[in-house]
């Protein structure tokens, strides 16, 4: 897993991310055909109120907050800062989104959701701090 740097990473989480999407059409459809709700026809609320909600909900956080992953990893690659902390980090924003994304899907416990979210954040800054360093936004001369 590590010879691929950051970008195996990148890999599982589209692979998960459609995943979430295959698991938002089978809890979808026969959810709205259940309702009577016909595509384009039903208001907000009523999706709002299937019990697929959650699930299609998690899918739309997926192509929001993991899109500045996606590209932090590609920019760690590019610069030859794929080490095992950045390929470490990635992998472990891997495996917080797809906790995320069960435990939005299924018990969606906000408190313990958010503080999966946190984490994942966190590790995201990390990220980001790692590529800052990289490109000389910040000076870390004085470390050494």
């Amino acid at each position: 897993m590590y010879e691929h740097g950051v970008i195996a990473p990148v890999v599982a989480l589209v692979i998960w991310s459609l995943i979430m999407l295959i698991w938002l059409y089978a809890t979808r459809i026969p959810a709205m055909s259940k309702a009577k709700l016909k595509p384009g026809q039903a208001t907000k609320a009523a999706m709002e109120a299937l019990p697929s909600a959650n699930v299609a909900n998690n899918y739309n956080h997926l192509m929001e907050q993991p899109t500045l992953f996606y590209a932090l990893c590609f920019a760690l690659q590019f610069l030859d800062q794929a080490n095992e902390i950045n390929i470490g980090l990635a992998w472990l924003y891997v495996v917080i989104r797809v906790v995320h994304s069960l435990l939005q899907a299924t018990v969606n416990f906000i408190p313990i959701r958010f503080l999966v979210f946190v984490l994942g954040s966190l590790v995201l800054m990390a990220l980001a701090l790692h590529a800052a360093i990289a490109v000389g936004m910040i000076d870390t001369s004085w470390m050494h």
